[in-house]
């Protein structure tokens, strides 16, 4: 009888994952399909955040994770809201800015909280 290689054994199983980390992201890709090109990007980017971070949003709620230059008047803001705990940009949820950059809320939560003053996208 032939014996199997270890190397052989433990492919097998790494290749189950790998289709289903594949098969997660084409789903991901093929609702995103339908979106604008850069609204489709800041799903990927948030999505990619919430594999990043995973537990730690508890820990980092409210901040803001980064900026970007959209253009030379508009700046692009990723942060996790205070309330939802969902990781958020200013141009897709709105945000409220805090002065510490400790409690940031997306509109929503904010509205709902009664806060109502939203900085520009």
């Amino acid at each position: 009888m032939a014996r199997t290689s270890k190397k052989a054994k433990t492919t097998k199983g790494t290749s189950k994952k790998n289709l289903r980390l594949l098969e997660a992201e084409l789903t991901a890709e093929s609702e995103d399909e339908g979106l604008p090109k850069d609204e489709a990007g800041r799903r990927k980017i948030k999505r990619q955040y919430e594999e990043l971070l995973g537990i730690r949003i508890e820990k980092l709620k409210g901040r803001i994770l980064n900026r970007e230059r959209l253009n030379k008047n508009e700046e692009g803001i990723y942060f996790i809201c205070f309330e939802c705990k969902k990781i958020c940009h200013n141009r897709d949820e709105g945000l409220v800015e805090d002065p510490n950059n400790q409690r940031n809320l997306c509109a929503a939560c904010a509205k709902a909280k009664g806060k109502g003053k939203q900085v520009a996208a």
